[in-house]
């Protein structure tokens, strides 16, 4: 097989990054659920700089009226912004110090997760209140920023990393050879094969889209510079358990900045009390499936790092590759 062969195939693999679902036995209770997981400690270190208000308003949501006269300064002459230099690691990562999301207005309305034309609509809105929460994180970093793309299909099709959904499987995957987000809505609310969907045990429109902005977290990765020193120290990885520890982290990395976009559109969304506990519980859920490749991390830590990012909120809250194995296992 070519060099280019070889990358694809990997990159189909990990392409589907995120989960295949453990189902037990336990039925989703009506209530909050088990809650037994606590969030990872605080990192021992300190970002350079923190956030006061652990939610501060977007430009977006405050529209101001300017007015335009014949006195006014030109835009072009204003300074240019210093270069910045920034820093790809995984440990000391720029994106560590963009401190919390901005509050959005981002409600879903009743959206049904069962009807393809309603959870399209769903998932293409909340993914521009993605782009409207990340962006001005990364930019005040310095971070060049660019929104994905995304392909939603009602059952199946092919993209650049892959089928969606894979066979038998049924999470949608980020791909970053062309950075879009592919995904079958019908795969993701009805299940494939001897996967369970997302929507056949939460049917609340906010489990699934709960995963997509999982999805939006790898788009972060890979424009952060994450995702390539990622691949970087994969390859330089000989033993199997090393590669898949590196992958565990990746994929729990992206699930607690999912759980920091949740929190940042809880009050709009709306995220209740109850929905909140149903949340929590999906991701006690969800991880490596037994008898197949440890390489997403157990359910109790996709939990721990979900309400990581739900209850730290700051992004260097997320730096999994600084965090105890113990909870990236």
């Amino acid at each position: 097989m070519s060099a280019a062969g070889v990358v694809g195939l990997v990159f189909g693999s990990v392409a589907a990054l995120f989960v295949l679902l453990v189902i037990g036995s336990v039925a989703l209770r009506s209530s909050s659920g088990s809650d037994t997981t606590t969030p990872v400690a605080i990192p021992t270190y300190e970002p350079p700089t923190r956030s006061r208000d652990p939610f501060p308003t977007a430009s977006e949501d405050r529209p101001t009226q300017t007015r335009t006269t014949e006195t006014s300064t030109p835009e072009e002459t204003a300074e240019p912004p210093a270069q910045v230099k920034l820093d790809r690691g995984l440990k000391t990562n720029t994106v560590y110090r963009g401190g919390s999301l901005p509050r959005l207005n981002c409600p879903a309305g009743n959206a049904n997760v069962f009807d393809h034309a309603q959870l399209k609509a769903l998932i293409l809105k909340t993914g521009a209140c993605m782009n409207r929460a990340w962006k001005p994180v990364l930019e005040k970093q310095g971070i060049p920023f660019s929104a994905p793309n995304y392909a939603i299909a009602a059952k199946r099709g092919r993209g650049a990393c892959g089928d969606y959904p894979q066979p038998g499987g049924m999470v949608p995957y980020y791909c970053p050879r062309n950075n879009t987000i592919y995904a079958s809505t019908s795969a993701m609310a009805r299940g494939n094969g001897r996967s369970r969907g997302y929507g056949q045990i939460l049917a609340w429109n906010g489990g699934i889209i709960s995963m997509m902005a999982h999805e939006y977290g790898h788009h972060v990765q890979n424009l952060t510079g994450l995702m390539d020193s990622w691949w970087e120290k994969t390859l330089d990885t000989r033993d199997r358990g090393g590669k898949l520890g590196l992958s565990r982290r990746l994929e729990l990395q992206a699930t607690c900045f999912a759980g920091m976009w949740m929190r940042s559109v809880a009050t709009s969304y709306p995220v209740n009390t109850s929905n909140r506990g149903r949340l929590f519980w999906l991701y006690s859920q969800v991880g490596d499936y037994p008898g197949y490749p440890r390489d997403h991390g157990s359910p109790p830590n996709n939990n721990r790092w979900f309400r990581q990012g739900w209850e730290r909120s700051e992004t260097y809250q997320c730096n999994t590759w600084m965090a105890p194995s113990s909870t990236t296992s």
